[in-house]
């Protein structure tokens, strides 16, 4: 059964890879497995026909015969649990990289959002600057504590993981504030994770969706 996935016809992104379909394109390349991707319009995100596959209207989705996915987490954890080279066999270090995939979601992702919201949504209100400071240091404060757990160690726990796949894309929003510069161990740990082949090949797929629009 062919796998099929949905995506932006028109990343907001501008090519940087941080659109969520980014990590599911990057999971089905680790594990070498094929999918076709339904570019949509954010006009066709919001019709009955995508609604029926994800309630909120937003992407990616996944189908794969008569199963229907959405949320990025969701999707990745499947193609995880469904193919091999993204969760260890022994059964407590599975635990743990699902572990990791929970901890670049809930606890490390928001703050990292929330700056985002507040640069470009909030940036005109009297309490901006206010907002904002206090964003930055709950982001430095997951860093800090990410930073000093990861240590010397290349990955999170072992080899590389789904864990590691989620959290290097969480990461990756920060790619150019100058935050991660702050930490040089997840730096490198970042610069591992675009190295990977499989991440380049998605990376390279997603950016030529956007290339095909600015030049079509």
């Amino acid at each position: 059964m062919t796998i099929t996935i949905t995506a932006f016809e028109r990343s907001p992104d501008g090519g940087k890879g941080l659109a969520r379909d980014m990590r599911v394109r990057w999971a089905l390349e680790e594990v070498g497995q094929p999918y076709d991707v339904r570019l949509l319009s954010f006009k066709a995100m919001k019709e009955p026909a995508h609604l029926a596959l994800h309630p909120f209207g937003q992407i990616p989705t996944y189908e794969e015969g008569d199963l229907a996915l959405f949320e990025s987490g969701a999707i990745v954890l499947h193609i995880a649990e469904r193919h091999a080279g993204l969760l260890p066999d022994d059964t407590n270090a599975r635990a743990r990289a699902i572990n990791w995939i929970f901890a670049a979601l809930s606890t490390m992702e928001p703050p990292i959002v929330d700056r985002e919201i507040a640069r470009f949504l909030e940036g005109d209100k009297s309490w901006y600057e206010e907002r904002l400071s206090m964003v930055l240091g709950r982001i430095r404060k997951r860093l800090s504590d990410l930073s000093a757990r990861l240590g010397d160690a290349n990955w999170l726990d072992g080899e590389f993981s789904a864990g590691d796949l989620q959290m290097v894309s969480v990461l990756l929003r920060l790619k150019g504030s100058g935050m991660l510069d702050e930490y040089p161990n997840l730096s490198a740990y970042v610069a591992r994770g675009e190295a990977r082949p499989a991440y380049k090949r998605a990376f390279d797929a997603q950016l030529a969706v956007l290339t095909a629009a600015s030049t079509g």
